[in-house]
């Protein structure tokens, strides 16, 4: 049998039902179900603001946008971003014509707060901080350092719905928080994700920016006699979430705390077997106070790219999370800026980690790990 990365795992009959209510009520795209789980998702997470848009790319692109117009930013401005992401994060930055600063990664695999405070320069108007894996990493010494030097925190939270921080969903202070509920996403959906503004005007304007700059959507408009004549404010994108995918989101968030809690026994099952070959097999820590949402389960090793083809001579299929975004050509330009993320470009493997694992499962992963890392 073959043990994937990633196995996505949803309650089929009570996602069906929440779908046919939208299918008999002749509501499929923005509103009904989308507003439903707007209002979960702050309840939830303690935010007082969140739109459910099409994917957290979208809802990166609004964050940048949005700060950018209502703050005066200009063209080739700077954002001090990560290169060990998914190029979603970086490619938001570029969508608006501003430039991505590339700071180094810590232990952790999130921004060095250390490096950060380095590249700020008076270009500098943003920090995208990346929660990589679920991994809170130094996140509060990052957001001092925004309050510091007056910039704006963009949190990509793609990996991190569920994880908390002393105790709380983290990122309720930043001024933009982006969550990812696509497929293989701890809060699985087909793709949808959600941006979470700070301030009410910024949450209004990207809600109008959503829905290709038009001032109200289809479903305000439905409450009532149908309004045709709308406005069209700014120039905008087609990046609403539906009603289809909103449904499935709200069966998943009933389940996510007990989810990710056996996420996290998964990852103790690793730890268990890997806390004797530290000299070979480097488990990525979990930052202190951090309860994690495991996304990623994430190793360092001397022999990599040797290691996942005997793991796929073995039926099992890691990952890496994620390439250098350097090496690519267009994010060229930061080659050698950030040494540790070059370094652990070439060590990091990602071990399947999904509901869908068991305690076995896991025992084979880590024997095959064990036998032939290096």
């Amino acid at each position: 049998m073959k043990i994937q990365l990633f196995t996505p795992a949803f309650r089929v009959d009570e996602c069906l039902r929440e779908i046919k209510e939208c299918l008999e009520k002749g509501w499929t795209g923005i509103g009904f179900k989308t507003v439903e789980f707007e209002r979960e998702w702050k309840k939830y997470s303690g935010f007082e603001h969140a739109h459910f848009v099409n994917s957290a790319t979208a809802a990166l692109h609004l964050a940048v946008k949005i700060l950018k117009v209502q703050n005066g930013w200009h063209d080739e401005e700077e954002i001090i971003s990560t290169p060990l992401t998914f190029v979603s994060t970086n490619h938001a930055i570029r969508y608006e014509n501003m430039k991505v600063v590339f700071a180094d990664v810590d232990e952790y695999l999130c921004l060095d707060p250390l490096d950060v405070e380095k590249k700020i320069t008076d270009k500098t108007r943003a920090v995208m901080y990346v929660g990589l894996g679920g991994n809170s990493g130094r996140y509060e010494e990052i957001a001092e350092l925004c309050k510091k030097y007056r910039l704006k925190l963009i949190v990509d939270a793609a990996h991190m719905s569920g994880t908390k921080l002393n105790g709380k969903v983290l990122g309720t202070e930043a001024d933009a928080v982006a969550f990812s509920f696509q497929a293989v996403k701890n809060l699985p959906t087909g793709d949808a994700g959600m941006i979470c503004f700070k301030n009410k005007e910024d949450d209004l304007l990207g809600r109008k920016m959503s829905w290709l700059g038009i001032n109200k959507d289809t479903y305000q408009r439905d409450q009532g006699s149908y309004k045709w004549q709308y406005e069209v404010e700014h120039l905008g994108y087609k990046y609403n979430g539906n009603a289809i995918m909103a449904a499935i989101a709200l069966v998943q968030l009933k389940y996510l705390e007990e989810d990710n809690a056996y996420r996290r026994q998964v990852a103790s099952w690793y730890d268990e077997h890997f806390k004797v070959y530290f000299d070979k097999i480097k488990p990525v820590p979990i930052f202190p106070n951090c309860e994690s949402s495991r996304h990623l389960y994430i190793i360092e090793v001397n022999n990599r790219d040797e290691l996942l083809e005997k793991m796929n001579e073995a039926d099992i299929f890691p990952g890496v999370h994620y390439r250098d975004n350097t090496e690519y050509e267009m994010y060229s330009y930061g080659k050698g800026l950030c040494p540790n993320a070059r370094r652990l470009n070439k060590r990091i493997l990602s071990l399947p980690l999904h509901l869908k694992l068991t305690q076995e499962q896991v025992d084979y992963i880590a024997r095959q790990v064990i036998q032939y890392a290096r």
